[in-house]
């Protein structure tokens, strides 16, 4: 079992984005050189949903739950993977 201190706390946290799914998102500008002055010519907004990953849950698993999830929200969680496995969610 890991030992939760501050510093594990940040990579616990990123740990339990990755197993319970996360949307990114990202913003590209594109800038050039207008009249003497410097102008937003193009913009690119991309998002995207990240399924969760069970190699995630599965670690948070093997430390005994430290993430801080409850046996309730596990075994919640575990179903919730399984059911959209079983829907082919992850294409």
């Amino acid at each position: 079992m890991i030992r939760i201190d501050s510093k594990n706390q940040k990579i616990i946290d990123a740990l339990m984005q990755c197993a319970t799914g996360m949307n990114a998102g990202e913003v590209v500008e594109e800038f050039a050189m207008l009249d003497g002055e410097l102008k937003l010519v193009k913009r690119k907004v991309t998002k995207r949903d990240i399924p969760p990953d069970v190699k995630a849950v599965k670690m948070l698993l093997e430390n005994g739950g430290d993430g801080g999830l409850s046996d309730e929200e596990l075994q919640a969680e575990k179903e919730k993977l399984l059911s959209l496995l079983k829907e082919n969610k992850f294409d």
